[in-house]
């Protein structure tokens, strides 16, 4: 049932013109109109938040006991002494039973939040890859340190322990690939699994200790201005088009009060990657939410919704409102670019040793 849901939501989107804003994807049905009572959680968004975990999520290869990580061309070998054929080297063919893995547990664990993991999923992705420094090389997907206290009690990445408890059974499924591979290859699944682009990505990421952890600050803050959004994304190599781009990811997921202290989601389909983000950013009126919580706004329509204050730097700031105009009004433009960038995001910092990357084949592919 849950295929044929997705099936049919492909056909529509490929159906749907591309000046289009709303591209339906699979269990989205329950955020397709506006809706009070929206249920306060929130899994996704780029804002730094409050408060930490007291768990470090410390997923050490020792710990399980699964072999040891090497890197060879690109790719990582799982070294099995006892395989009369020697170290196992991954295809793309492995890689994409990773892929199909992940995306069957996203179909058959609906009991998260709004419906999916995904959103989760994305954005440990997001955080895991946004710590890069270009100035000192420093952070990035490469390492996964966010297994360490250090780094998960960050208050940017609360409530995370989730997404990586989530891909503990994918790890132990296929203990060859690094944590870092699997967290971004997480991320793309989620994104393309909820309707969003295709993102090509290559694997040799590798797992490093605790000495590796960034220090807490490198992630966006939700209650900052264009200014903030600037230096931190500046910091790992941006420009004001890439910058937009990557926020577009506030498609998905909500913000909770236990873990950011904001409320709510950003869109009606929270579990539906689009450009309902922009068009809504752009063309509703947003109003400060009178609440004892820190400074958000609400669309004046529904009263439902919110935005962060960083999302209403975007449409006050001439630089960045001219790419938010341009996002509302073609999808297909922002899909295009927002798959450039967050290819690029995934792979700050990562030394390869291949150039060649893999479009994986989504779970409704023909």
């Amino acid at each position: 049932m849950a295929s044929a849901a997705r099936t049919a939501s492909r056909a529509f989107l490929r159906s749907t013109p591309a000046t289009s804003s709303f591209r339906p994807a699979a269990r989205s049905t329950r955020f397709a109109i506006p809706a009070n009572g929206v249920r306060a959680s929130a899994r996704r968004g780029y804002a730094s938040e409050a408060g930490s975990e007291k768990s470090s999520s410390s997923f050490g290869l020792w710990a399980l006991g699964l072999g040891a990580l090497g890197a060879a061309g690109g790719a990582y070998l799982y070294l099995n002494d006892s395989s009369p054929k020697g170290p196992f080297v991954p295809t793309q063919a492995d890689y994409q039973k990773v892929y199909d893995a992940i995306a069957s547990r996203l179909a058959d664990e609906t009991d998260y939040d709004d419906g999916s993991y995904g959103p989760v999923l994305v954005r440990l992705s997001w955080h895991a890859s946004g710590t890069y420094d270009k100035e000192t090389g420093t952070g990035g997907s490469n390492g996964a340190t966010m297994r360490f206290a250090p780094e998960a009690d960050h208050g940017a990445n609360a409530g995370l322990k989730v997404a990586r408890d989530f891909l503990e059974p994918i790890k132990a499924q296929f203990p060859w690939i690094s944590y870092s591979d699997l967290w971004t290859l997480g991320g793309i699944c989620s994104i393309q699994e909820l309707g969003g682009p295709k993102i090509p990505w290559r694997p040799g990421r590798e797992d490093m200790e605790i000495a590796a952890c960034t220090p807490d600050g490198r992630l966006p803050d939700g209650a900052k201005d264009q200014r903030h959004i600037r230096n931190i994304f500046g910091r790992m190599g941006f420009d004001d088009r890439e910058m937009v781009a990557l926020i577009g990811a506030h498609a998905l997921g909500r913000c909770h009060t236990d873990r950011s202290g904001f409320d709510g989601p950003w869109d009606f389909s929270p579990t539906v990657f689009s450009n309902e983000f922009f068009r809504l950013l752009a063309d509703e009126k947003w109003i400060p939410k009178k609440w004892n919580g820190p400074a958000q706004y609400t669309d004046k329509t529904t009263g439902t919704l919110m935005m962060l204050p960083t999302d209403m730097a975007l449409v006050k700031d001439k630089a960045f409102k001219k790419h938010v105009e341009r996002y509302a009004k073609d999808s297909d433009v922002f899909f295009k670019e927002f798959s450039d960038v967050y290819a690029k995001l995934l792979e700050l910092g990562v030394p390869f040793k291949t150039e060649e990357h893999i479009v994986f084949k989504t779970s409704d592919s023909e």
